[in-house]
């Protein structure tokens, strides 16, 4: 167990390489939070299957496109696990749009 006592996060791991990434990181010995948006059901699953591996995990619905949303992600880390290692930033969100009109106001206080 590589990452025994190491918590991580991976954004859109209901279903997919993100999914695969999350049982792997547990299966390694890490906690996760599983994110997601839509996919209720299949995110549960993924908790589930990291419980039965041993792990901790928790689940986090939320919209990588908020700030405030990522910001809960964050903080429901901290409280349940008490630390970041690990990020897999794994969702992809689509804004068509030159990136000089793309703003975001990032104050993300943890």
């Amino acid at each position: 167990m590589k990452l025994w006592g190491k918590s991580a996060v991976v954004t859109g791991s209901s279903r997919g390489i993100g999914r695969a990434i999350a049982l792997e990181l547990a299966r390694e010995g890490a906690d996760v939070v599983v994110n997601y948006q839509k996919r209720d059901e299949q995110a549960k699953e993924v908790v589930e299957r990291i419980k039965s591996l041993g792990r901790k995990s928790v689940l986090v619905k939320a919209d990588l496109s908020d700030v405030i949303s990522v910001e809960r992600i964050i903080n429901e880390m901290i409280h349940e696990f008490g630390k970041i290692d690990i990020l897999v930033n794994n969702a992809g969100v689509l804004h068509k749009a030159s990136m000089e009109d793309i703003t975001v106001n990032i104050g993300i206080g943890v």
